[in-house]
């Protein structure tokens, strides 16, 4: 069974790891798996079937086992994991072998990692992976990016292991260095706030309107048969059914109010603040996070500055419908800040991303698949230097025609003492970028009263500087090469 015969190997049999080798051996592809545990070896020796499958906890026999050139898919956690396995399987490599990295990795170490094994001709493709378990098992999205000769060798193997939308494969070269990761981050980035928007649109209903969990479970399960149809909307019906077996009660209400997350969501607003990029919606479902986890601050702050019960005292039926606009709006505001990344990180590290395509992939099976990707899929294809896709003819429209809905919310919300922050990002960030004239001269004339930081005129070219509160005001143009400090 340990003969060089397998075409691909897994490090990392865990759920994911598992998963996606049942998902290549379904697909008539003879992969070999390997993990430091030794029972998840065994498990999948079991669960392989007649599947041209191979499991071993023996590193040496596992790199015996594959053809070569070899190929390596790593489905580790990111970071010192990763590199973990480099360092044990390098001494083991060869020429022209390659290195699939499938987690969720930071970009930058991704650019780190391509760079020392390209300087020991070892290939190295770093592939975000999106689509959770049941995606890994039946087809999900699948992000990579790379040495393009190195995609070329797996991309049979991809290709036939991913979702399908419309007989589309749900992959593609993204390209160059971190390109894949750097979009498996945006695309994290962008979950954080579609998941920050329904958890709002929960609240509401269910404090705001006094919704039950059989009530918001058929709201949801409505709002998935038209245009908010969507992974996402899916589960969170399902979530609403679903009752706990010891205690008869429904689970959401036995879930702590104290949100997770692994750093995806950060590093997307991390990098958009480097690239001053405006992602608003994106960087409040991240602070969101922190703040939920303050559980004990948040319970004694009630007490001393309390929340009253929330009351909405106008047509039940016609918020439900403002809520859900309110809620289509903010999705298409909360892709655009995450595309508008992609665009800017795309010239930034000369990615050479096509928008089109990255919404092609991320229709089926990812966390974020949902109808409206086809929409934003058309505007790119129309399109492809489309500064934003909130300025698409058609999606424009489509905001125009449910800005009120959101500005409805957001009132609602503010009146009954319910967070909103994400639907109010989202409104500010859609009336900010469609105001010609933003207060920031004033923010200029600060930063130039107070640090001679200088600033520009409306009237004139140049640069120019004001001895603010003086006799003698006139600006003056600022001095060439005077270095000042930044604010």
């Amino acid at each position: 069974m340990s003969s060089s015969t397998y075409e691909l190997g897994v490090v990392g049999l865990g759920v994911m790891g598992r998963n996606l080798l049942l998902n290549m051996g379904d697909h008539g592809y003879s992969v070999a798996g390997f993990d430091l545990d030794a029972g998840k070896a065994e498990s999948l020796k079991k669960e392989a079937g007649s599947r041209k499958i191979f499991a071993t906890s023996d590193l040496k026999e596992f790199i015996g086992a594959l053809k070569s050139p070899r190929a390596i898919l790593m489905m580790v956690p990111a970071g010192a994991p990763v590199d973990a396995v480099i360092r044990d399987v390098l001494p083991h490599l060869s020429e022209d072998d390659l290195l699939i990295d499938g987690g969720n990795s930071f970009f930058k170490d991704t650019n780190l990692r391509e760079k020392m094994l390209s300087e020991k001709k070892i290939f190295f493709v770093g592939m975000g992976v999106s689509g959770g378990e049941s995606g890994a098992r039946h087809g999900p999205s699948l992000m990579p990016g790379g040495n393009k000769d190195a995609y070329d060798r797996i991309h049979p193997v991809l290709e036939a292991i991913s979702a399908k939308v419309n007989g589309d494969a749900c992959v593609a070269y993204l390209g160059p260095s971190s390109a894949g990761h750097y979009v498996k981050i945006v695309h994290n980035g962008i979950e954080y706030g579609l998941i920050q928007l329904l958890a709002e649109a929960y609240d509401l209903m269910h404090r705001g309107l006094g919704l039950s969990n059989e009530e918001l479970k058929k709201t949801f399960e409505e709002w998935d048969r038209g245009e908010l149809k969507s992974y996402l909307v899916e589960i969170t019906a399902s979530i609403f059914g679903q009752i706990d077996d010891e205690s008869g009660k429904h689970v959401i209400d036995l879930i702590l109010d104290t949100s997770k997350q692994k750093g995806t969501g950060m590093w997307t607003a991390e990098s958009a603040m480097e690239m001053h990029v405006p992602t608003p919606t994106i960087d409040t479902s991240v602070v969101w996070r922190n703040l939920s986890s303050l559980k004990g601050e948040r319970q004694a702050a009630s007490q001393l500055l309390p929340v009253s019960t929330p009351t909405f005292s106008g047509d039940k039926r016609a918020f439900l419908e403002s809520i859900r606009n309110a809620v289509y709006a903010g999705t298409i505001i909360t892709f655009a800040q995450g595309i508008a990344l992609l665009r800017m990180a795309s010239k930034t590290y000369d990615y050479q991303l096509n928008l089109e395509t990255v919404a092609r992939i991320w229709r089926g099976g990812c966390i974020i698949r949902a109808a409206v990707l086809e929409k934003i899929r058309n505007a790119f294809g129309k399109q492809p230097d489309l500064a934003n896709l909130m300025v698409d003819p058609d999606l424009a429209k489509e905001l125009l025609a449910r800005q009120q809905d959101l500005r409805s919310v957001v009132r609602a919300a503010a009146e009954m003492g319910i967070p909103a922050a994400a639907f109010m990002t989202a409104l500010s960030y859609f009336d900010g970028y469609r105001t010609a004239r933003l207060p920031s001269n004033l923010t200029q004339a600060q930063r130039d009263y107070f640090g001679a930081h200088t600033y520009e005129r409306t009237d004139a070219k140049g640069v120019f500087h004001t001895h603010w509160g003086s006799v003698e005001n006139v600006p003056q143009p600022a001095l060439a090469g005077k270095e000042r400090q930044t604010l």
